[in-house]
């Protein structure tokens, strides 16, 4: 087996550079990689991991082998409340893209996009002075919601009595 060699600290900054140029050219399986090796250089290096958490979002319906798990199992290593609870805004959202695009049923894309909606009002209450980004993803998220008529709340379930004609509950 082939073993991974270490970078230097020296090199965490270029190396996450060079992560955000990836993700620029829509390749987030490098950047992926880089984040990875900066996170095994400097296991608590916020940027990397917030760039983790984006990139395995960028796979989000892209590579099969990446799931909403993926990127909520980096989100408790976020230590800013905001950029916490900001980036599992922007997980949900994603993955409610994905499955949109997927032909997920819109019951299942609108749970998703209103946790999103849910965690952009949170990361708004707690977002610094000029910092808006939590509202403008809401606004985006909101806009979709409305320009798709799929995107809806589960019908009630009928009780599955619904229809007899007698009083007799079904068992």
């Amino acid at each position: 087996m082939v073993e991974l060699k270490a970078i230097s600290k020296q090199a965490i900054p270029s190396a996450l550079a060079k992560a955000q140029r990836y993700r620029l050219l829509n390749d987030p399986q490098n950047a992926e990689s880089i984040c990875r090796d900066v996170l095994r250089a400097d296991s608590n290096n916020q940027e990397a991991l917030v760039l983790l958490l984006l990139t395995l979002t960028d796979q989000f319906g892209k590579d099969l082998r990446v799931a909403v798990h993926h990127a909520q199992e980096v989100l408790p290593r976020i230590e800013d409340e905001y950029e916490r609870t900001y980036h599992g805004g922007v997980i949900c959202e994603r993955w409610a893209k994905a499955q949109l695009a997927r032909g997920a049923p819109g019951y299942a894309v609108y749970d998703w996009f209103c946790r999103a909606l849910d965690a952009y009002e949170q990361a708004q209450a707690g977002s610094p002075p000029g910092n808006d980004d939590a509202i403008l993803r809401w606004n985006a998220c909101a806009r979709i919601m409305k320009r798709n008529e799929q995107i809806r709340p589960k019908p009630q379930d009928q009780s599955i009595e619904a229809g007899f004609e007698d009083e007799v509950p079904y068992r």
